[in-house]
C-alpha cells in the first residue's frame, strides 16, 4: 500500500477530530447535557412548547 504523506497527514487529523468531538457528546451525555430529549413539553428551545402545538 503506497500512500503519500499529505494524505497520511489529513487522514490523522480528521481521526482527531472526529475521536474529540465523540468523546465530548459522550462526556456531555454523561454530565446530562443535551440539546433535546424528544420531549418537547419540557425543551425551551423547541418551537412546540413555544406555540403549544405541534402543527
Amino acid at each position: 500500500m503506497n500512500v503519500n504523506l499529505p494524505t497520511l497527514v489529513i487522514l490523522i487529523v480528521l481521526a482527531a477530530v472526529v475521536g474529540l468531538v465523540i468523546f465530548k457528546l459522550i462526556r456531555d451525555k454523561k454530565k446530562g447535557k443535551h440539546s433535546c430529549g424528544c420531549d418537547c413539553g419540557s425543551c425551551s428551545g423547541c418551537h412546540f412548547s413555544q406555540t403549544g402545538s405541534r402543527r
